[in-house]
């Protein structure tokens, strides 16, 4: 028997997504954010609080970077989403993330997490805070790559949020091969 639980923003597997944008003056910033995933071949979308500050610097810089969250960096990823740029000024240092300029945009790449897209804003809903950038690069630290030179998701370790227990998962095994295992009830 199924339980209905009404209408929830409940959707597995949640990636953390960690979002880089530099304000006016330069100052990089990092915020996670849990809601977010691929909104066309060529798009992401993410959900951006208006009040956050990387909502107001993404708008003026119309750049940002979306790097993947990663299991060994878990207590910087939960850091940077748990304290506000707008109240701590030195949030990213305290976070422990390294950066440097991204090659495509004008926004931050974290050097502890190794998968970041590179993104040009395309819209942002001041109302709601659903943005959507054009992914133009994505860039992955080489020992996240397999023998064939793909990105390997077992190397990355990606985080998992699960909404519902507010609790993060790291990446588990191979289930089965996509475009492939379906054949077999053709």
């Amino acid at each position: 028997m199924r339980k209905n639980f009404g209408a929830q923003t409940w959707l597995y597997p949640m990636p953390v997504l960690i979002i880089g944008t530099y304000d006016e003056n330069g100052v990089p910033d990092a915020m996670n954010a849990a809601w977010g995933g691929i909104h066309d071949t060529d798009q992401i979308g993410v959900c951006i609080d208006p009040g956050h500050k990387t909502a107001k610097n993404l708008q003026f810089r119309r750049a940002f970077t979306v790097s993947v969250g990663t299991a060994p960096q878990l207590d910087a990823c939960d850091y940077v989403g748990i304290v506000s740029a707008n109240a701590e000024l030195d949030k990213l240092k305290k976070s422990g993330f390294h950066v440097s300029r991204a090659e495509f945009v004008d926004a931050p790449v974290f050097a502890e997490l190794p998968l970041t897209l590179e993104c040009r804003l395309v819209s942002f809903d001041p109302a709601s805070g659903c943005t959507v950038g054009e992914i133009v690069n994505v860039s992955a630290e080489e020992h996240i790559l397999d023998a064939d030179g793909k990105i390997a998701a077992e190397k990355l370790e990606p985080l998992i949020f699960d909404p519902v227990r507010h609790t993060y998962f790291k990446f588990g095994a191979v289930a089965g091969r996509a475009f492939r295992d379906g054949l077999k009830l053709k």
